[in-house]
């Protein structure tokens, strides 16, 4: 493991809130993590746990108060924020539980989106757009708009548009959890796929032991902490 590269590498992250006021809220305690190229990682924790926070930081959706995070041999600790939101777009792919698509837009220009913000020209967004969209098995519902799609459909278009970048990282908040079970496992495969398939790295925030069981590590947080960490299944369950 240690010969892989570091996706990530997170020391002494703490982060708080208010800070310097009487109400001062410290919600990570020093936390420290690596996750490495390839891995199927997941972020276990119950609501409170701090495991949003830590997402926030692991997404550079946020800055930590104390502490220093490298992603991909980048050491974000000291940018500032338009240096953030370019690697935000470059290094790292969001998939979120509501998905987050522009409505009034297609499918495919929902994938575009993410290269319009890198610079690539037109033609090769859309190429490369279609050909994201096919993998996904959205290639017949390209031209539809959110509205006008299920959604399982949308949180397949939301993983076509986090791989329109070829990140370092997909960064997925409780992907399944608007979902019902069968559409929740279609998306779980999609994972499953693009990580033993293209060798993606995949960090999976989630309160669901079911899910995590399913990654190759499972990291648990509880109270700000990080109080547990061990190997998963890496098998798919056959439900969720």
């Amino acid at each position: 493991m240690n010969d892989r590269k570091e996706i990530i590498r997170m020391s002494g992250i703490v982060k708080k809130f208010n800070v310097g006021a009487e109400n001062e809220l410290e919600i990570l305690h020093g936390i420290d993590l690596t996750v490495y190229e390839g891995e199927f990682v997941a972020v276990v924790g119950e609501s409170g746990s701090g495991k949003s926070t830590l997402m926030n930081i692991i997404g550079v959706l946020d800055r930590p108060t104390e502490g220093r995070y490298i992603l991909d041999g980048i050491d974000i600790s000291t940018m500032h924020d338009k240096e953030l939101s370019k690697i935000r777009c470059d290094k790292i792919g969001f998939v979120f539980q509501t998905f987050n698509l522009i409505p009034r837009t297609t499918a495919l220009k929902n994938v575009e989106l993410p290269m319009m913000y890198a610079g690539h020209s037109g033609s090769s967004r859309t190429k490369r757009a279609k050909e994201l969209l096919q993998t996904v098995g959205m290639g017949e519902r390209m031209t539809h708009r959110p509205n006008e799609l299920s959604g399982g459909q949308k949180q397949r278009v939301a993983i076509a548009r986090a791989m329109a970048n070829d990140p370092a990282m997909i960064l997925a908040d409780e992907p399944t959890g608007a979902l019902d079970s069968k559409t929740g496992r279609l998306v779980m495969d999609l994972f499953h796929q693009l990580h033993e398939q293209q060798g993606k790295t995949i960090v999976l925030i989630t309160h669901s032991e079911q899910l995590a069981s399913e990654c190759e590590r499972i990291i648990t947080i509880s109270d700000g902490m990080i109080i547990g960490e061990r190997k998963g299944g890496g098998a798919r369950s056959a439900h969720l």
